[in-house]
């Protein structure tokens, strides 16, 4: 379990949950057991990101694949800083107010992208809703800064949803990243408890003018079960996605990371994963992966590569 409490600061790290009731932590099955981390590549990976200076969300959110991942150099950067003006119901990345932006980080997530020898990377962020365009300039320089350094690298980056910033979308899609991530998160009956400073259909939109300002472009999102969504409103949400022309749908568990977050009402077992990534594959998604451990930026590489080659089956392409 991750703890409430920012040690490294001596602060709360969720100094709005501090005085909520603490919820029943659910024992985890079986299915969602992971090995710790501790790898000699994992250890390299993690010397990497820190001699850049550099924030991963691998961390921040307390991943349960990092050992995964990192053991095979794969590490998601979370650029902006390590805190968020959010305070999501779910979430383990710290809230409060962010510290400014650090001019020298595209330049040293492209070094460590080309230290680490990755052919696919994921950048995210915290959100930013205390910058005028939400920090669109800034991962535009960021992807800029990769290709520079990396042409060969693709890049997919999970974003904020911009909320009342105007023309910031269009900043981060002109610089043309591979992949364009947004997660939806939940269903919309649970956005007021789990995700409150969110709104789900300007999140379906934002999607949507993606694919209207850059028709090639590819286009993800992701939600968790087991915050209490029934089955009927997963698959009304895969419904929207798909008339926003989304490609990529992922699926996962979520996974309550202290008493003071939203309790797990549910871990929804291998069985009812398969037969969602069934059913969202009828619906005309390019790729799914839907399984209790599935995050965002898990086998982001790999799945990149499926992706390309499911769009030109599609198309014919041999």
């Amino acid at each position: 379990m991750v703890t409430l409490l920012d040690t490294t600061a001596n602060r709360p790290r969720h100094p709005e949950k501090a005085h909520r009731p603490d919820t029943e932590m659910l024992r985890k099955p079986d299915w969602i057991r992971v090995k710790a981390p501790g790898s000699p590549v994992y250890r390299e990976t993690k010397d990497i990101v820190r001699e850049h200076g550099l924030v991963t969300v691998c961390e921040e959110a307390g991943c349960p694949n990092i050992g995964e991942c990192w053991s095979k150099k794969h590490a998601t950067m979370m650029i902006m800083g390590e805190i968020c003006t959010r305070a999501c119901a779910f979430c383990n990345v710290r809230t409060g107010l962010p510290t400014p932006l650090d001019p020298n980080e595209p330049e040293n997530v492209a070094k460590a992208v080309e230290k680490l020898g990755l052919q696919h990377v994921v950048i995210t962020s915290v959100d930013r809703d205390d910058l005028a365009d939400g920090g669109a300039q800034h991962f535009a320089d960021v992807i800029r800064a990769i290709r520079a350094r990396n042409s060969k690298t693709t890049i997919e980056i999970l974003t904020p949803d911009f909320l009342r910033k105007e023309g910031a979308l269009e900043i981060v899609v002109a610089a043309k990243p591979d992949v364009f991530n947004h997660n939806l998160e939940t269903v919309p009956s649970k956005y007021l408890t789990v995700r409150p400073g969110s709104r789900y259909f300007h999140s379906i939109r934002l999607l949507q003018r993606v694919k209207e300002l850059d028709p090639q472009m590819f286009t993800k999102s992701g939600i968790m079960v087991g915050l209490g969504e029934t089955r009927n409103e997963v698959l009304q949400l895969m419904d929207d996605l798909r008339v926003a022309d989304v490609d990529f749908l992922t699926i996962g568990q979520y996974l309550q990371p202290t008493r003071k977050h939203h309790k797990v009402e549910k871990y929804v077992t291998p069985e009812e994963f398969k037969s969602y990534a069934t059913v969202a594959k009828t619906k005309g998604f390019l790729l799914v992966s839907s399984s209790p451990l599935t995050r965002s930026s898990h086998h982001a590489g790999e799945d990149f590569a499926q992706l390309r080659a499911a769009r030109q089956a599609r198309l014919g392409i041999a």
